[in-house]
């Protein structure tokens, strides 16, 4: 039985293997006949590829036999007919960009009739539409083209892929459907997106959706939907995924249909919807919601506590809305969460302990909310976290301690919030870190050295604190950082050298602080891209290592004490956009390597004191966009070509403020300039013409220079971008017709000194925008015409001053719509001042005509209102009593007028003045007790008025800012209060003139400001405010005043400063000079003349060095004139007349240049210049009265007498006789002259001799 088995086992073996090598050889056969790919449809596929335009060859392998093999394509096993095609565009390095294929999707894929998958994604279909064809492939059931830039209309092209699976349509930024009811015969899908896809006429598309009973994913975002007709509908679907974002037009009526979903759900986005309102607590019963975007919702209210029921929740986001809530205390239930942010809303409270338990978050954003209170210690619980934001709440208190344990913080962000305390030194521990920002708030103390641990930091921000200290020198170590902001802080001491380790640096900031020396190692920041260290205390030189931060963009070194020469080597820096080192001490030329920055843009050198002409090589800067020298003294004249390359970039040029000469160059093609200051120079000739081709000129300032010659049409011919047209104070003539109108809209018109007149510019009348006009001292003499007024409803100040302006004013309460400036000071206009307009911030209507009384002045109730002057006018009458209304008011100025009346107790009001001349007029009664209110006054000048009573006790006391005080000439009695001596800023009293009596006080020494040296004026600022009492403008006031000096008044202002005076004469003081007013060592002038002051003039009176005018004259004084008297060496005015001084004037060059009338009616005076001699002082007797070293002087004086006399008669007889003897040309000139000068004598004699004779005998 054995044998008959075996046998059989053994044939049906040897037939197994005869089958297989027989199988094997038809699949060698079959490989070598291709018979793994269709041909048909191998053709089919080439025709598709044929349709296609591969820029980057991603079809290279479509060629070859075997189609299956071609990149993409897939077969199947079984029949090997193509079921896949897979060409979606590889990525590029560029985000958003691919290596796509172009042109348009063949018909021949009909062919394919077993594909079912085909993805065409992030190709680039050039806009064409989706074909029609493919509603033929009935087997599909994957189709993704997004990204694909088609366009059109979307309606039949898909209806029969009833078998379609996943649906992709998304990016498709031009595709549109006004309805997706071609979606019901999708019946079988289960994937939708139709992201970026236009639906805004899809009126019903949530009934569509609904016939998609297997859909599990929707993405509609950013359709553009519209508003739900109803969302009432019922839905078999069980969607897991759901994304409606960033339809404005959704509104809360899609909740109800989001519900049917809470069993099933798992990504759910609603962000950027219309879901306004309250958040509805059916959220809670979302149990399986793992996704949740609700940000930019516009939601309101408080959120829901029910939000703790979805445990499974990981990523939140409710950012961007209007909660106004606390964080509910139910988000410690959420222990899944991974991602929370609530940023930018207005969520209120402190941030609860239990976001501690929150073990796995790994990224907390609660930015831009009214957050308050402390950051809760249990964040050192969130061991997991990796991001947390912070930033913009109302945070207080110190950093916690516990940050420490969050070891795996990537990015810290705390700024813009009220934290203080010091930076604890554990942040040091925080190794993970990569991103700090603590900027903004309120820390104090230094920099931990600790910091310089994060080796793995890149980004460190601590800018706008108060930090204080050095920069530590362990910086030095953290060599991944790239960004450093130490910026606005109180950092002190230098730069540390280790700066120079951080290699990998890209931007350092440490501007507005304290810092005072820029290290040589900074030249190792070869990476550094921004340098910016303005508003620091830099005192050094700028270090030449700088030129080695070859790619350094932006360098800000302005507004420092840099001092030295900019470094040559800055043309080193060629990568360099933006150079600027303004408003510092630098000194010398500019140098020439400055022409090497090629990429250079924006070069700011101005408030230096760079000299020098400006280099050549400044035209090789093509690319410069912006050149700013002014405020310099740079010299020379301006080539032609000297920023030539720049024709086509350059936008500003401003050179004004220096010492350029010359000609205007002409500035020829310069298409792109749109801003031209050259003011404030030298330059000379005339404007060229060529200015007038800067079609691209918004500003043009000119001004101050010594331009002349007129300005035609020509010269602003092609101007129609001007705004701003600045040509004062040269000596130009405008030379248009009357017809001729502007083709520019001018803002503000600066004329001031040039030739407009005799009549107002016709051409005016077109400018409708013009808010600064100065045309002062234009030489017009006309009366304003009514056009004029039409300029005015945009004007902000207005400048018609030092004319010769006649007429009246019309009613100007309606002609103004801005807070103004207004002066029309130095005219002829003449009437009564009319109704102004309420928003008046300045008016001078001073030096005019003006008569009448101010009552107009309480309609202009501005509350800007900062500076009056009527001043030398004809007004008269009492003041109003409206002063209140102005509480910004600082200059008051109504002197040299005729008011009379009481001065009213509302001035008392002005709490900001600073200054009041009320002088010259008929002033009377006492000082309002008001007035001590005015605790800002510097300066009070009530002189010649008719004032009386008591000078008030209270000066001293309330208003010692004062300066300058004046009640010269009225009628104050009683004595001089001690309480005056707290003025310590007085530098000009003048009390003289009036029934003053008593001593003066010994505490005059306490004027302080009489012992120190002053400053050439006395100015300060005001400012003009807008109708939103924002201020605007910062203007310069230097105040005047008359001061009586040697007898005269005369107006100082330009160094009123410098006087230092005291005037007591014309009184009735009686009493010693007290020896306490020689403490008083910069006082320029001291008049005491005319009272009754007795004794002797103090002995020290030598120590008041400075004194100019000394007038003691008219009174008792008596004894000797002090000898240290002949020691002020300044003296130019002396008066001790008509006293009782006795004694021999002292000896002194000073004394002895007065004139007599200097020591005249003191009878008991001798010695020179008097005639007078003193006992002993005889001719004879003279020589005995010297002892015998008095004796060696005159002898000594006739030796050097006799000596200057042969020296004399040597240098002159030599000089000409010498020279003739010497120069044989000179020597035959000199006796031709004489000859001929004998001769001429001779002839002349003769002639004359002749006529006598003829004479006589006639």
């Amino acid at each position: 039985m054995k044998e008959p088995f075996c046998t059989c086992l053994i044939m049906a073996t040897t037939s197994f293997q005869l089958f297989l090598v027989s199988f094997l050889l038809v699949l060698v056969l079959f490989a070598k006949h291709g018979i793994g790919c269709i041909e048909s449809e191998r053709q089919a596929l080439l025709r598709f590829k044929h349709g296609l335009v591969d820029d980057h060859r991603l079809l290279s392998s479509w060629g070859h036999e075997d189609c299956c093999r071609w990149r993409g394509v897939q077969c199947s096993k079984r029949s090997n007919h193509v079921v896949k095609l897979h060409l979606p565009a590889p990525p590029t390095e560029f985000e958003g960009m691919y290596e796509s294929l172009r042109g348009e999707i063949s018909p021949s894929l009909l062919e394919l009739e077993h594909l079912t998958y085909l993805d065409l994604s992030c190709n680039d279909f050039e806009g064409s539409s989706i074909p029609p064809f493919l509603a033929s492939m009935t087997k599909m059931q994957h189709l993704n083209l997004s990204h694909a830039n088609f366009a059109g209309s979307l309606s039949g092209q898909l209806r029969n892929l009833s078998f379609l699976h996943s649906l992709d349509l998304s990016f498709n930024n031009n595709l549109y459907s006004g309805n997706l009811e071609w979606l019901s015969n999708l019946s079988s899908l289960r994937f939708l997106d139709l992201r970026h896809f236009n639906l805004e006429k899809a009126t019903h598309w949530l009934r569509a959706i609904n016939k998609l009973p297997s859909l599990v994913h929707l993405n509609l975002g950013d359709c553009n939907l519209p508003p739900l007709i109803t969302s009432h509908v019922n839905f078999s679907a069980s969607l897991a995924f759901l994304d409606l974002s960033n339809n404005y037009r959704v509104s809360s009526s899609i909740y109800p249909w989001v519900f049917n979903f809470s069993a099933t759900l798992v990504h759910l986005s609603l962000s950027g919807s219309d879901s306004h309102g309250l958040i509805p607590e059916a959220y809670g019963n979302m149990v399986s919601l793992a996704y949740l975007d609700l940000s930019d919702c516009a939601l309101e209210g408080e959120i829901p506590v029910a939000f703790g029921n979805m445990t499974s929740l990981e990523y939140l986001d409710m950012s961007g809305n209007q909660q106004e809530s606390l964080i509910p205390d139910t988000f410690r239930s959420m222990t899944s969460l991974a991602y929370l942010d609530l940023s930018d809303n207005q969520l209120k409270g402190s941030i609860p302990d239990t976001v501690g338990n929150l073990a796995s978050l790994e990224r907390l954003y609660l930015s831009m909310n009214l957050l308050r209170g402390s950051i809760p210690k249990t964040f050192g619980n969130l061991s997991a976290l990796t991001f947390l934001d912070l930033s913009a709440n109302l945070l207080r208190g110190s950093i916690p301690y516990t940050f420490c344990s969050m070891d795996s913080l990537i990015e810290l962000h705390l700024p813009s919030n009220t934290l203080n305390g010091s930076i604890p030194d554990t942040l040091g521990n925080m190794t993970s870190l990569t991103y700090v920002d603590l900027s903004s708030n309120q820390l104090q103390g230094p920099i931990p050295d600790t910091v310089g641990n994060l080796a793995s930091l890149e980004g460190l921000y601590l800018r706008n604190n108060q930090l204080q200290g050095s920069i530590p020198y362990s910086f030095g170590n953290m060599s991944a950082l790239l960004y450093l902001d130490l910026s606005g802080n109180l950092l002190q001491g230098s730069i540390p050298d280790a700066i120079g380790n951080i290699t990998s640096l890209t931007e350092l900031s440490l501007s507005r602080n304290q810092l005072q020396r820029i290290p040589e190692t900074v030249g190792n920041l070869v990476s550094l891209e921004g340098l910016s260290l303005p508003e620091n205390q830099l005192q050094s030189s700028i270090p030449d290592t700088i030129g080695s931060m070859v790619s350094l963009q932006v360098l800000f070194l302005e507004r420092n004490q840099l001092q030295g020469l900019i470094p040559k080597s800055v043309g080193r820096m060629v990568s360099l956009l933006i150079l600027s080192l303004h408003q510092n001490q630098l000194h010398g030329s500019i140098p020439d390597t400055i022409g090497n920055l090629a990429s250079l843009e924006e070069l700011s050198l101005d408030g230096n004191k760079l000299e020098g002409e400006i280099p050549k090589s400044l035209r090789n800067l093509c690319s410069l966009r912006a050149l700013n020298l002014h405020s310099n003294n740079l010299s020379g004249q301006l080539s032609e070509d000297f920023l030539a390359c720049a024709n086509d970039t350059l936008e500003t040029v401003s050179l004004s403020d220096n010492q350029l000469r010359g000609p205007i160059p002409l500035f020829t093609g310069f298409s792109s300039l749109k801003q031209l200051n050259l003011g404030l120079n030298e330059l000379e000739g005339m404007l060229p013409k060529s200015i007038g081709h800067l079609a691209a000129l918004n500003e043009l300032y000119i001004g101050s220079n010594s331009l002349q010659g007129d300005i035609s049409e020509a010269h602003l011919l092609y101007l129609s971008e001007l705004v701003v047209l600045d040509l004062s104070s040269n000596s130009i003539t405008f030379n248009v017709s009357l017809e001729w109108v502007p083709p520019f809209q001018l803002s503000s018109l600066l004329l001031a000194s040039s030739k407009l007149g005799p009549h107002f510019p016709h051409w005016l009348r077109n400018q409708k925008c013009l808010m600064d006009i100065d045309i002062s001292n234009s030489e017009i003499s006309d009366a304003i015409p009514d056009w004029f007024w039409n300029l005015t409803p945009s004007v902000r100040s207005l400048n018609i001053s030092k004319n010769q302006i006649i007429g009246t004013l019309p009613i100007l309460s309606s002609k103004f719509d801005h807070p103004l400036w207004i002066d029309m000071s130095s005219n002829f206009l003449e009437g009564s001042i009319p109704q102004l307009p309420s928003n008046l911030a300045l008016l001078d209507l001073s030096n005019n005509k003006f008569s009448g009384t101010i009552s107009s002045l309480c309609a202009a109730t501005s509350p800007y209102l900062v500076y009056l002057d009527l001043s030398n006018n004809l007004l008269i009458g009492e003041l109003p009593n409206c002063w209140s209304q102005w509480k910004r008011l600082i200059v008051l100025n109504l002197e040299n007028n005729q008011f009379s009346g009481k001065i009213p107790k509302s001035l008392g009001t002005l709490q900001s003045i600073h200054t009041m001349h009320l002088h010259n007029n008929n002033f009377s009664g006492g000082l309002p007790l008001s007035l001590k209110n005015c605790k800002s006054l510097r300066l009070v000048d009530l002189g010649k008025n008719k004032l009386s009573g008591k000078m008030p006790t209270w000066i001293g006391g309330s208003l010692s800012n004062l300066i300058i005080l004046n009640l010269r000439s009225n009628r104050f009695s009683g004595s001089i209060c001690s309480t005056i001596c707290q003025l310590k800023k007085i530098q000009i009293l003048d009390l003289s003139n009036n029934d003053m009596s008593g001593t003066i006080p010994r505490c005059i020494s306490n004027f302080t400001a009489m012992t120190e040296k002053g400053n050439l004026t006395i100015t300060y600022n005001y400012t003009i405010y807008d109708s939103g009492a924002l201020p605007t403008e910062h203007r310069p006031y230097h105040d005047k005043e008359l001061v009586k000096w040697k007898g005269k008044e005369f107006e100082y202002k330009n160094t009123l400063g410098l006087v230092k005076s005291i005037d007591f004469s014309s009184n009735k003081l009686t009493g010693e000079i007290p020896e306490e007013v020689t403490a008083l060592q910069e006082l320029v002038s001291l008049n005491l003349s005319r009272n009754n002051l007795t004794a002797s003039i103090p002995a020290t009176i030598g120590q008041l060095k400075s004194l100019d005018v000394l007038d003691l004259s008219r009174n008792q004084l008596i004894g000797e004139i002090p000898t240290s008297l002949s020691e002020i060496d300044r003296l130019s005015t002396l008066d001790l007349s008509y006293n009782n001084l006795s004694g021999k004037i002292p000896r002194g060059t000073q004394l002895q240049s007065f004139n007599t009338s200097t020591y005249e009616g003191n009878s008991a005076l001798c010695g020179l210049p008097l005639l007078k001699k003193c006992q002993g002082d005889g001719g004879k007797e003279a020589p005995n009265t010297y002892s015998h070293e008095n004796n060696i002087q005159p002898d000594e004086n006739d030796m050097w007498f006799y000596i200057s006399i042969a020296l004399g008669f040597i240098v002159g007889f030599w000089g000409v006789c010498g020279t003739l003897v010497l120069n044989n040309a000179w020597r035959r000139s000199y006796f031709q002259f004489l000859n001929k000068m004998k001769d001429w004598l001779y002839v002349t004699t003769l002639i004359n001799m002749a006529k006598i004779r003829r004479g006589l005998q006639s």
